[in-house]
């Protein structure tokens, strides 16, 4: 399945957490080119694409997938991807990126673990804003796909 255009990031996220539905929104203030594609997690097609990269949807409990310029990212490099394609001061956290992977990753495991505790998980709970629903790709809630483990 091939969803982006050459310069485009695909981002595959948990539509049921609430911090990644915020992290989403986050992104799209902030965008420094419009450009990216955003795929539920849970959807087939997030699903597939995950599965392309060598990810399970338990993989995707775990992490979220960015796809840019046909490189699979995933924890802490997928959220520097991310900023450095934000707007200033943001991208400026990119600086991030000179800390060893194994520091960045041990923190970002711990925000992913807790994720659900800590900012709360809705099925369904990501909702496109006004006029950029073309920009997302929608699947079932996760409880359709993963065991439930509220």
């Amino acid at each position: 399945m091939e969803m982006r255009i050459a310069d485009d990031m695909l981002v595959v996220f948990d539509t049921d957490c609430l911090m990644c539905s915020g992290w989403v929104h986050f992104i799209l203030r902030h965008e420094r080119h419009p450009t990216s594609t955003f795929v539920s997690a849970w959807s087939e097609a997030g699903l597939a694409i995950a599965a392309a990269h060598g990810l399970t949807a338990a993989s995707l409990d775990r992490t979220y997938l960015v796809v840019l310029e046909g490189k699979p990212l995933i924890k802490s490099d997928a959220t520097l991807a991310i900023l450095d394609r934000l707007h200033a001061p943001w991208r400026w956290a990119n600086a991030l990126r000179f800390l060893p992977r194994t520091w960045r990753d041990w923190f970002y495991d711990r925000i992913a673990r807790n994720r659900y505790h800590w900012f709360g998980r809705k099925d369904q709970c990501f909702s496109p804003p006004k006029g950029q629903g073309a920009r997302f790709i929608q699947g079932p809630p996760r409880s359709t796909v993963l065991p439930d483990h509220r």
